[in-house]
């Protein structure tokens, strides 16, 4: 699932949650990954998953007393045809106030599969109103990334070169993790909020899980085959916006999500902190999509 979530600035337009100011891509962290063996990298596994949404914390005033919903991702592709992601997320908010908000966001994205470009839409909808969209497209270029957007206005302009892309973040990720790094800073730029939002990100994590330990908690896919001997490692990304200003020196992520990382770029266990609450997601759904290899 491509790291970005964007489930926040749906919330944020709702008056939900705390400067909440992505739209929900994140879950593009789902399957945007590389991954690499003796003999080489091997190639992203392409699948279908779904993961059904609850409340895990509520941390606002007063409090969101429920929350359901359900995550559908698909990703397919290989490195010489661009990798494709189609992702939706259905969430429902229960205020306790009489106030319930159902939010309904649907992103496609294509990146190309050395992260030299990148397309994207995403359309969001509050209670079935206040549709939204963003439309462009992104070009790496020796001085720049040169974004183009057609929606929700035209507009061109340049972005620092050293940003990386959905697909190229997760692949630095996993490149980190069988490294033994633990922390991992890099500026990512996923189409989300208007389209002109580029975020710090920082990444922590965790030890390696062997494939031979079983989840504390299976579910699905933990029995599959293409996942079960796989090695995962629990990762944390927290997302900043980067033009905020904070008077102290220290920042507050918009957002950040947790879950387990598998070698394969499959991800489980998911946990979605928007600030004022805290949403996690287990995995309902598995199915592994043939792919065809580069030739």
């Amino acid at each position: 699932m491509p790291l970005s979530a964007r489930v926040p600035g749906i919330f944020a337009k709702s008056g939900l949650g705390s400067g909440l100011c992505l739209a929900v891509l994140a879950v593009p962290l789902l399957v945007d990954i590389r991954v690499a063996t003796a003999a080489g990298p091997a190639p992203f596994l392409a699948h279908q998953a779904a993961y059904d949404l609850s409340l895990k914390t509520s941390r606002r005033s007063p409090s969101i007393e429920a929350a359901e919903g359900r995550i559908v991702y698909n990703f397919s592709g290989s490195e010489c045809e661009g990798y494709t992601t189609d992702f939706r997320q259905v969430s429902r908010l229960n205020t306790g106030e009489g106030r319930t908000v159902v939010s309904d966001l649907r992103s496609s994205s294509w990146e190309e599969g050395k992260g030299s470009s990148f397309r994207f839409r995403i359309e969001t909808r509050m209670n079935n109103e206040n549709s939204s969209s963003v439309d462009g497209a992104a070009e790496r270029t020796a001085n720049g990334i040169v974004i183009k957007l057609k929606q929700p206005q035209t507009k061109t302009f340049t972005i620092d070169k050293a940003t990386v892309f959905p697909t190229e973040q997760v692949h630095r990720i996993l490149d980190a993790a069988r490294a033994g790094k633990s922390i991992l800073e890099l500026s990512v730029y996923d189409g989300s909020d208007n389209g002109e939002k580029i975020y710090n990100t920082l990444t922590v994590i965790g030890q390696p899980i062997p494939g031979e330990r079983a989840p504390s908690h299976p579910d699905v896919g933990s029995g599959n085959e293409a996942l079960k001997s796989l090695a995962r490692w629990p990762v944390t990304v927290s997302y900043y916006d980067r033009a905020a200003k904070s008077g102290t020196g220290e920042q507050t992520p918009v957002y950040a999500m947790s879950f387990e990382l598998y070698e394969n770029g499959v991800s489980r266990a998911l946990t979605l902190d928007y600030n004022d609450f805290v949403i996690t997601g287990a995995m309902s759904k598995f199915d592994v999509k043939t792919t065809k290899p580069c030739k």
